[in-house]
C-alpha cells in the first residue's frame, strides 16, 4: 500500500471513531453538555485534560523550538507543566468545591456582580479565540501537507469533524473523544521518537538516549550536537543567551497562563468529588509528561538528523554540503509547502545551512564564496517531518500525521466548547433570557457551538495580522486576567467586586497594548509598531513575557481598589470560607 493511501487509512480511521464516540456520548442535558453529567473518573478526566491541553502547538511546535533555540527554550516545557502543579494545588479542588459550570459563573457569584461575570466573558472569549486560531490553522496545514488537498479543503474537514462530535457530545462527547485523541496522538509521538533514538544512540527510550553516545561518532549526543551548531556559527545547542530576568518572567508568564486557561479549568468541573479534581490534575501531569519527557530528545535529534542531511561530510566546509538536486524525497515535498525554501544565492548548485547573523562566521563564510544562508526551515515541521529525514516506515509517518490532527482537534474542540458554554451560559441564561428551559438552553449551546466553529473556521481561512502570535496572546491575557481574579476570589475575603473588575480590566488592556505595541497594532491605522527586540523591550522584557507583569498590575489594582471600597458582604465572605477549606474528599456541595 503507498503512502498516501496509507495515510488516508489511518487518518479516516480515527475520524470515524472520533465520530462514532459522539454518537455513543451525546449529552443529553445541559449537566452533560457543560460537565459530562460531573461523572468523569479521575485518571480519564487526566487523559481527556492532557489531550485538551497538548494541542498543536505541543505536539507540531513546541519539539522545533527547542530544536532551533536549545536550552533556552526549555522555559516552555517548565513553564507549561509547571502551571497544572499551580491548578493542581491552588485552582481545582476549590472551583469544583464551588460547584458551577463556568469560569465566568464563578466570577460573577463570588463577585456578587452581572458585571464582573461579564468582564469575565469578555477575557474568556478573547483568550479562547485568539488560541483556537492557531488549531484550525493547524489543522489545514496538516492536510495540505499528508493528504495532498488545499490548506482551505482540509480546514473544512477538519471543521466537519469537530461539528460533529462537539455540537452532538458537548463535554460528555468531548471528553471520551479526548481520551481516544490522548491515545492516538501520544503513540504517534513516541513511536517515531523510539525508532530515531535507536538509530542514533542504540538506546530506544528516547529521553535517556538524549543523554547518550551517538553510534556513529562515539561522543555524547548533546555534546556532538554543541559540536554541529557551533561549527556552522550557530550558537551552542547547551548554553543559556536569554536574559536571566526575561526567561524567569516568561516561565511564570507560562505557568500562570496554563492554570487560567478557561477551556483547561471547565474539565475540572466534570468529576464527581472534591478531591478527584486534584487527581485529576496529578493524571493529567502524567500523561502530559510522557510527551513532554520526550520532546527535548525530539527536537535535539531531529536538528542533528537535519544539519547531518544538510552537511553529509560532518563539518562546515567547502565540498560538504549537500547538492541540491540530489536533496532527499523529504526536503522535495515540504518544499511544496512553502514551509522549507532553497535560495541559490551564490549559484553553485550546493546547499549552504549556516548563520549568516553571526558575523565573525559570516565574513569567514564568504572566503569560500559563500553569500548568505540559503535554506529556510519552519520550526513547525520538524516533528511532521522527523519520521521522512530519519527514513522511518510509511506507517510511521501515516500515523504522526493523526497524532498531529488529533492534537489540533482535541484543543479546538475543548476551546469551542469553553466559548459556547461562556454565550448559552453566562451570557444567554444568565443576563438575556434568565427563564429559558433546560431544552432550549441546551438548544442555545449547541447553536453557540456550531456559530463559534463557523467562526473559528473563519479567522482560520482569514488569520488576522497577529495570528504568528496569538498562543503569545492567549497565555499573557489568562495570565493577566483570569488566573489572578480566581486566586483572590478563592483565597481572599476581602477582594470585592468593584477591585476584581479593575483588576482584570487593567491586566487585559495593559497586556493587550504592551504585546501589539511590538506584535503589530491594528487597532489605530497607520500606527508603527516598535521593532521586537531586546533593545526596544522596556526593561528588556518581551511581549511574550508581559502577562506576568499584567498578573502583577491586576493583583496590585483589586487590592488597592478593594481596600478603598467597601468589603464584601458577609455571605459572600462566609461562602469564600466555605470554598477555602474543602470538607475532605466529600461529595462537592453546590452554593
Amino acid at each position: 500500500m503507498g503512502q498516501q493511501a496509507l495515510t488516508y487509512l489511518i487518518v479516516g480511521a480515527t475520524f470515524a471513531l472520533y465520530i462514532g464516540i459522539a454518537f455513543w456520548a451525546r449529552a443529553g442535558s445541559t449537566g452533560e453538555f457543560y460537565t459530562a453529567g460531573r461523572g468523569v473518573h479521575p485518571v480519564t478526566n487526566g487523559m481527556a485534560t492532557a489531550a485538551d491541553w497538548m494541542s498543536a502547538a505541543s505536539f507540531i511546535s513546541m519539539a522545533g523550538l527547542i530544536a532551533f533555540v536549545g536550552y533556552d527554550n526549555s522555559t516552555y516545557l517548565m513553564g507549561w507543566t509547571g502551571g497544572y502543579v499551580l491548578l493542581a494545588m491552588l485552582l481545582a479542588p476549590y472551583l469544583r468545591k464551588f460547584g458551577k459550570f463556568t469560569v465566568p459563573e464563578f466570577i460573577g457569584d463570588r463577585f456578587y456582580s452581572q458585571t464582573a461575570r461579564l468582564v469575565g466573558v469578555i477575557c474568556l472569549i478573547v483568550i479562547s479565540v485568539t488560541y483556537v486560531i492557531g488549531q484550525m490553522t493547524g489543522v489545514g496545514v496538516t492536510f495540505a501537507r499528508f493528504l495532498e488537498v488545499s490548506t482551505t479543503t482540509g480546514l473544512f474537514i477538519g471543521s466537519a469533524v469537530v461539528f460533529f462530535y462537539a455540537v452532538l457530545g458537548g463535554m460528555k462527547g468531548i471528553t471520551y473523544t479526548q481520551v481516544a485523541q490522548y491515545v492516538v496522538l501520544i503513540t504517534a509521538y513516541t513511536i517515531p521518537a523510539i525508532f530515531i533514538s535507536l538509530q542514533l544512540t542504540g538506546n530506544p527510550i528516547p529521553p535517556l538516549g538524549l543523554f547518550s553516545s551517538t553510534q556513529e561518532h562515539g561522543v555524547p549526543l548533546l555534546q556532538r550536537l554543541d559540536q554541529v551548531v557551533t561549527d556552522l556559527g550557530f550558537g551552542a545547542y547547551t548554553a543559556h543567551r536569554d536574559n536571566t530576568l526575561n526567561m524567569v518572567l516568561f516561565t511564570m508568564s507560562l505557568m500562570i497562563g496554563t492554570a487560567g486557561l478557561p477551556h483547561v479549568i471547565i474539565r475540572f468541573f466534570t468529576v464527581p468529588r472534591v478531591a478527584d479534581a486534584r487527581w485529576s490534575a496529578g493524571w493529567a501531569l502524567v500523561f502530559i509528561a510522557l510527551l513532554y519527557l520526550t520532546a527535548p530528545a525530539v527536537g535535539a535529534m531531529a536538528r542533528l538528523n537535519l544539519i547531518d542531511t544538510v552537511w553529509p561530510g560532518g563539518a562546515a566546509r567547502p565540498g560538504g554540503e549537500l547538492v541540491y538536486e540530489q536533496r532527499p524525497d523529504w526536503m522535495r515535498t515540504w518544499e511544496q509547502t512553502g514551509l522549507l525554501r532553497f535560495v541559490d544565492r551564490n549559484n553553485d548548485g550546493r546547499i549552504q545551512y549556516y548563520n549568516d547573523r553571526n558575523p565573525a562566521f559570516a565574513q569567514q563564510a564568504q572566503q569560500h564564496g559563500w553569500q548568505g544562508n540559503e535554506l529556510t526551515v519552519n520550526a513547525d515541521i520538524l516533528v511532521l517531518a522527523n519520521p521522512e529525514i530519519a527514513n522511518l516506515p510509511a506507517w510511521v509517518i501515516a500515523l504522526v500525521a493523526a497524532g498531529g490532527l488529533a492534537a489540533a482537534l482535541s484543543t479546538a474542540a475543548g476551546l469551542l466548547l469553553a466559548i459556547s458554554s461562556a454565550i448559552s451560559h453566562d451570557l444567554i441564561k444568565s443576563a438575556l433570557k434568565p427563564d429559558i428551559s433546560e431544552r432550549g438552553e441546551l438548544l442555545a449551546a449547541r447553536i453557540s457551538m456550531a456559530a463559534a466553529i463557523v467562526f473559528a473556521t473563519y479567522l482560520g481561512l482569514n488569520p488576522p495580522g497577529f495570528a504568528a502570535q496569538t498562543v503569545a496572546l492567549a497565555f499573557g491575557l489568562a495570565a493577566a486576567t483570569i488566573f489572578p481574579v480566581l486566586m483572590m476570589g478563592i483565597f481572599s475575603k476581602r477582594i470585592n467586586n468593584t477591585g476584581a473588575i479593575a483588576g482584570m480590566l487593567v491586566g487585559l488592556l495593559f497586556t493587550v497594548v504592551y504585546i501589539f505595541v511590538y506584535k503589530g497594532w491594528f487597532f489605530i491605522p497607520g500606527t508603527n509598531q516598535l521593532p521586537d527586540t531586546p533593545e526596544y523591550w522596556v526593561f528588556g522584557i518581551s511581549p511574550t513575557s508581559v502577562g506576568t507583569i499584567g498578573a502583577i498590575l491586576n493583583f496590585a489594582v483589586a487590592h488597592v481598589v478593594s481596600r478603598a471600597t467597601e468589603a464584601p458582604p458577609a455571605a459572600i465572605q462566609e461562602m469564600v470560607e466555605s470554598i477555602r477549606i474543602p470538607r475532605g474528599a466529600g461529595a462537592a456541595v453546590d452554593h
